[in-house]
């Protein structure tokens, strides 16, 4: 673990940290919104590259951009109109996208400092904040910590722990944006993916879910078997065109207990071939 500063927020300085594992891997995040600025890689051939999106300095990450790396909260997505009714009572949210509230609102996780702690025993770092009652709408006071740990098996664990003391929405997530040929070496378009869900939730002109749960056969949201990402992505389908592509979430299958396969994503020049 290696530990730097990567520039000054309102003369707050931003703390970089930096794992590194046994086979090369490293991945880099700040303490500004948490943020994972690079997961650099080796390919087949044992050459690296920066598989996510990201800026080199503090400044780009300043400025409007698409919560690149973030941790995002309290709610991650969209919730219609910045109005939610919890427990008979109603709350109005900061909106920040059109009349919708996005990504925990104006100045949600992914702007504030955190705190970090190097984890204890593990190639990892911790982020912990508390968001006060009230923070962009939102009722009750949330302590929140966010750990990532790089292992010698090439896994990047990432662990969420929120407590209240009042009921509150709570949907954190991180906000990486892959590109596995590298972040200079073209787009996604003809990476193949594999999604494992038989269904996904269409959304209505602004983005907010339906309500309907439909199923993936037959339209360009079936990802079961390996299929390139934009494949199918300037069909005439209306869902394509509500999100401008997609923007969408998919119902993933479930059975049983324990860890299972969500996704799997692959660049073939670096990897050779799917497996």
């Amino acid at each position: 673990m290696e530990r730097d500063t990567f520039g000054s927020v309102k003369g707050a300085p931003i703390e970089r940290f930096s794992m590194k594992n046994a086979t090369g891997v490293t991945v880099q995040a700040i303490t500004y919104g948490g943020i994972i600025t690079s997961i650099t890689v080796p390919d087949r051939n044992g050459t690296l590259a920066d598989i996510v999106l990201g800026f080199d300095s503090i400044e780009g990450y300043l400025k409007d951009q698409p919560f690149f790396g973030a941790i995002v909260g309290r709610y991650g997505n969209r919730i219609a109109k910045g109005r939610f009714t919890l427990d008979g009572q109603a709350y109005k949210l900061a909106t920040n996208n059109g009349a919708n509230h996005l990504h925990g609102g104006v100045r949600g996780f992914d702007k504030m400092v955190w705190q970090a702690t190097p984890l204890d025993g593990k190639n990892g770092i911790a982020f912990t904040r508390t968001s006060p009652d009230g923070e962009e709408g939102y009722p009750g006071t949330l302590s929140v910590r966010v750990s990532y740990e790089l292992t010698d098996s090439n896994q990047l664990i990432i662990e969420y722990h929120a407590t209240t003391d009042k009921a509150t929405p709570v949907n954190l997530t991180q906000h990486s944006y892959f590109n596995l040929a590298g972040d200079s070496a073209g787009d996604i378009m003809g990476q193949p993916l594999v999604l494992n869900a038989d269904r996904f939730t269409p959304v209505d002109g602004s983005l907010i879910p339906t309500g309907e749960i439909a199923t993936v056969e037959g339209t360009p949201f079936d990802f079961r078997q390996p299929t390139s990402i934009g494949a199918r992505i300037k069909e005439p389908h209306p869902q394509l065109k509500h999100g401008q592509g997609y923007d969408h979430n998919w119902v993933l299958n479930r059975r049983g207990d324990g860890l299972q396969m969500a996704a799997i994503a692959i660049d073939r020049c670096r990897a050779g071939r799917w497996k």
